[in-house]
């Protein structure tokens, strides 16, 4: 039975998007102040961004300054936006966060204050510090808890515990352990810490970029996207579900949350699924894996991208380039099995008076020049901060183009604090990221964890590919938990930090060649796909809120629609060359297109039906046929060339042939 009842089915009103935001994105549970508390907030916003902008433009401050300024200003905001707790009262500021706005100033302030002493002073801190320090820690954590939520703040704390109490620990995870005064120093008066290469990120590149993507919103460039999806797959078969994945993939490009993108393009979205006639769960699913993917998306991808630039140690434009064919194979996944699940219910497009007039569409299509321009100047080699001022400028400039997409003081003004407000979580969640960092390096644990685990997959099994396998499944696995619940910045930290280390301790105990940048970028995916993985999947649960539908029923669906990032991973860290890695445009052309017939043939086993419905031995071997396609090698490439090609053949038979007996059969009706 299909969901059409259209008073059900009518697109979320502002008002409803943030209530369903607010239940499942701890990001926007802020409070909404007036009056004196409302202004300060207001310029405290704007003077963030300002900050920001003339770091990025003059230079920036040494690197605690920087650092300490930036998190001052998050932390702060956090304490005045944030309520402690569920139900208080959102039209005023307890009074239990002015002290911890007053202790935010000093302890923040303290680094630009007593800089020159501070330098001078290494190796040791006195109680003073201590406490400063201490104090430091514990705002991070209170930050995160009402920011971000609990997961990140629980792994955070169990990881202080740990550098705590390391003589106590059991087995290989003891260490000799931290005093309180060694933790304490190591976490805020060195960049080891909650001051260290996650937070550097956010101070500089990351900032700048959400800013980035806050002045392109302003020129209306998310309604525009969903005008150009609908315009150009709005009449196709299953038309609404490829709105959904058109639209998502390009709002994750200005997008750093999948819950964010699943409530924004899935209230227009999920509504038209349903009233063409996919069923509530399957609808969601539709926008939950799309709106994920978009945090695999390049050029920004989550804002990730540019913390793998650090911790993987290359260059922004091989971390977007190797991105590019995973993200076509997996939107081309979802694509697929949405067109032939369509095709399986009978759906058709949407009605032609439904769709924008083309030459209206095209009249905005200037809102797509400043992404143009980002990924020209990345190519370029443009510095990243460089970059982003650049793109913040051209969507300025090109906003003047037309009356109705013009940013003027207003929009400016609203852009400069939207900027601000988006990234405030990112600080808080890089600062507490930077502890559970701190404590791995001071204590060794990732390389105890990844031992570990290529331990227990060791005890399996002895056969090197055997291995490799198991201890990657086992590192998807830890990915995936370690994911749950965590922005895309603090859960690629997260995951790179604990999970990464049991690839690298592989790469040395079997001699592999595993390139970095493939480690990195398989414990990212399998951290994203959290979102939409059963039980916790927050991007599934968001689009029930919409769809109406089962939580744990839409997570299964958005797993199978979102399959390319359950298995390309394992793909390109066997062979490399999906990533762009040490391959030639030829080889390049090549995986593209054996790849996506391999979705193709992935797709029709998934959902059972390719012209015809399909038996389940045959959706076995369509699903074993894609497989074969999507490994990069001459060999699989025949045999899975030769498989698909006997199958398409079958179907193609069948359709004629049911064709003919239909045609006969109307003939002998007729007569």
């Amino acid at each position: 039975m299909s969901d059409t009842n259209a008073n059900k089915d009518k697109a979320l009103t502002a008002e409803e998007q943030e209530q369903l935001l607010e239940k499942y994105d701890p990001d926007a549970k802020t409070r909404h102040l007036t009056g004196y508390a409302g202004k300060v907030v207001f310029f405290m916003l704007i003077a963030f961004s300002l900050f920001q902008l003339y770091t990025g433009i003059f230079g920036q401050f040494t690197a605690y300054i920087q650092r300490t300024v930036h998190l001052g200003f998050a932390l702060t905001l956090i304490f005045l936006l944030f309520p402690a707790r569920r139900g208080a009262p959102k039209n005023k500021v307890a009074w239990y966060d002015y002290i911890l706005v007053g202790l935010t100033i000093v302890v923040c302030g303290y680094w630009p204050v007593f800089y020159d002493t501070m330098i001078q002073q290494i190796g040791s801190i006195n109680s003073q510090q201590a406490v400063i320090g201490g104090l430091a820690i514990l705002l991070v954590i209170e930050a995160t808890r009402r920011a971000i939520g609990l997961p990140i703040t629980i792994i955070a704390t169990v990881f202080m515990i740990y550098a705590l109490f390391g003589p106590y620990m059991p087995g290989m995870l003891a260490h000799r352990g931290l005093s309180l005064n060694q933790f304490i120093q190591s976490m805020f008066f060195t960049t080891e810490g909650i001051l260290g290469t996650p937070l550097q990120v956010s101070s500089t590149y990351i900032f700048l970029f959400l800013l980035f993507g806050a002045f392109l919103v302003q020129t209306g460039v998310g309604n525009y996207f969903n005008d150009l999806a609908i315009s150009l797959a709005g009449r196709r078969t299953g038309g609404p579900a490829k709105v959904a994945i058109f639209s998502s993939a390009l709002q994750g490009t200005i997008s750093g949350s999948s819950v964010a993108n699943t409530v924004t393009t899935g209230s227009y979205t999920i509504p038209l699924m349903k009233r063409l006639g996919y069923h509530r769960n399957f609808a969601g699913a539709v926008e939950a894996a799309s709106s994920t993917g978009g945090q695999i998306m390049p050029p920004i991808m989550g804002a990730a991208a540019f913390l793998m630039i650090e911790f993987a140690g290359v260059a922004y434009w091989d971390i977007a380039k190797a991105a590019t064919i995973p993200a076509i194979l997996y939107f081309s996944g979802i694509w697929i099995m949405t067109h032939l699940e369509a095709k399986k219910q009978g759906l058709h497009g949407l009605p032609k008076e439904e769709i924008p007039k083309k030459r209206e569409v095209l009249k905005k299509i200037h809102l797509l020049l400043p992404i143009l321009i980002i990924v020209f100047l990345l190519f370029q080699g443009f510095s990243i901060e460089r970059t982003a001022l650049l793109g913040i400028l051209s969507t300025i400039i090109v906003s003047m183009f037309r009356k109705d997409t013009r940013i003027n003081l207003e929009r400016f003004i609203l852009a400069l604090t939207n900027g601000a407000r988006t990234a405030l979580g990112v600080a808080a969640a890089t600062a507490c990221a930077g502890i559970i960092v701190g404590v791995v390096t001071k204590t060794g644990l990732g390389l105890k964890m990844g031992n570990s685990l290529v331990s227990i997959a060791a005890s399996i099994t002895s056969t090197p590919t055997l291995l490799l396998l198991l201890t990657l499944f086992f590192t998807m696995i830890a990915s995936i938990i370690l994911g749950m619940g965590s922005p895309t910045t603090a859960n690629y930290i997260i995951t790179s930090t604990i999970a990464l280390p049991a690839i690298i301790a592989l790469n040395n105990q079997l001699d592999v060649a595993i390139p970095i940048l493939a480690a990195h970028m398989f414990v990212f995916y399998f951290g994203i796909v959290a979102d939409i993985t059963p039980p916790v999947a927050l991007a599934a649960f968001a689009a029930t809120g919409i769809s109406k539908g089962e939580p744990i029923r839409t997570g299964i669906n958005a797993s199978k629609l979102a399959i390319a990032a359950f298995i390309i991973p394992y793909m390109f860290v066997f062979q490399p060359q999906l990533l762009m890695i040490d391959t030639t445009i030829p080889e390049v052309s090549w995986i593209l297109v054996t790849s996506i017939v391999g979705m193709i043939s992935i797709g029709a086993g998934l959902i059972g039906f390719w012209y015809r419905k399909l038996h389940w031995i045959e959706r076995i071997l369509t699903v074993s046929t894609g497989l074969l396609l999507i490994y990069p090698e001459a060999n699989t490439d025949i045999f899975g060339f030769i498989a698909f090609g006997v199958m398409l053949a079958l179907q193609i038979f069948w359709k004629r042939g049911n064709t003919g007996k239909g045609a006969e059969k109307a003939v002998r009706e007729a007569n």
